[in-house]
């Protein structure tokens, strides 16, 4: 089955145009890519930490997919209030690594207690293209 097509003006013919689906994350589920993400490179931004690491040769299924995680610490709130951070973080990655993000890598998004889930969503995405800009050109 092919993805549906992606409408630019309404007049084009069906393959003439980009696909609608974007770029499927894998996510992060064991705790062993979690650790792994916790011992690589770190950046902090007032919303949110971010972890990434370049993955090894082989070391996937797809070495070119950007796979993804989300946490947060008991500090952010009760259940409700960290799930609503973790629900902000997944949007923002959906929207961001795509385009920001680096095949073969992991990231790892760490909620902050009180910050993530208060800040506009406009500078949210601001903070995640800062903290994967810094990652990617230090070191």
């Amino acid at each position: 089955m092919t993805p549906p097509e992606a409408p630019t003006d309404g007049n084009a013919a069906q393959g003439e145009t980009p696909p609608a689906v974007s770029v499927r994350l894998e996510v992060l589920k064991n705790r062993n890519d979690f650790l792994a993400a916790a011992r690589a490179r770190k950046q902090g931004t007032k919303a949110m930490m971010v972890q990434a690491r370049k993955r090894r040769d082989g070391e996937s299924p797809a070495p070119d997919s950007i796979r993804v995680g989300f946490t947060c610490s008991k500090k952010v709130g009760n259940a409700v209030a960290r799930n609503r951070v973790k629900r902000r973080l997944r949007e923002v990655a959906r929207l961001i690594l795509p385009t920001h993000g680096k095949p073969g890598w992991d990231y790892v998004l760490i909620g902050r207690a009180q910050e993530t889930d208060a800040r506009p969503f406009e500078t949210l995405q601001g903070d995640l293209i800062y903290a994967l800009r810094k990652l990617h050109t230090d070191r």
